[in-house]
């Protein structure tokens, strides 16, 4: 494969797939580009998704959301066979994705939405990279999908680390970084 590959979009799985696209709409802004349709194995405008999802699937409901960065949210509602809820805590010790991050340009602001409209905070609001005004924060919205705030771009945030005023030394995995980034010099 050649050339940069980039997010396209996340799947995320709702109980509501109405009340999830107001959701993100109203709450972070996401809009409406499709949807919410349905999806049928047997129909023919989506009859891809028994060969997708396999031969217990029968109904589900698909919308697509769009953020100001050009990455999709893809929200699914699966009705036949429903879905299950999700277990205590953050998921964070299974395997697969575990939360969704949004740049926002105030954290606390975006934590305030969310649990105004029916989400909740999972943390406060915390500095992470010392001499920076980064922010970030983990909330979940109302069907228990983990959700991170962060007030900076990825890339400005991890693609030059450690970052400038950092006064803490990263402990990289053995075998050393895999970035092509050099640690900064030891003072001693």
């Amino acid at each position: 494969m050649s050339g940069t590959v980039g997010v396209n979009h996340i799947g995320v799985t709702v109980p509501d797939i109405r009340g999830a696209v107001r959701w993100y709409s109203d709450v972070l802004g996401l809009r409406c580009i499709m949807g919410p349709r349905v999806l049928r194995p047997a129909a023919s405008g989506t009859s891809e998704t028994r060969s997708i999802l396999g031969p217990g699937f029968a109904l589900a409901y698909q919308a697509h959301l769009l953020g100001p960065d050009g990455v999709g949210l893809e929200l699914f509602q699966f009705v036949d066979p429903p879905t299950r809820e999700r277990h205590e805590g953050l998921g964070w010790e299974e395997r697969g994705p575990w939360h969704v991050c949004f740049t926002v340009p105030d954290v606390e602001e975006a934590l305030q939405r969310i649990e105004g409209a029916g989400g909740e905070r999972v943390s406060d609001a915390v500095a992470f990279v010392p001499g920076r005004p980064w922010l970030l924060a983990y909330a979940r919205d109302p069907w228990g999908t983990v959700l991170e705030l962060m007030n900076a771009p990825y890339a400005d945030v991890f693609s030059a680390w450690p970052q400038p005023g950092a006064t803490e030394d990263t402990e990289w995995l053995e075998g050393g970084r895999m970035d092509g980034g050099q640690d900064r010099a030891d003072p001693a």
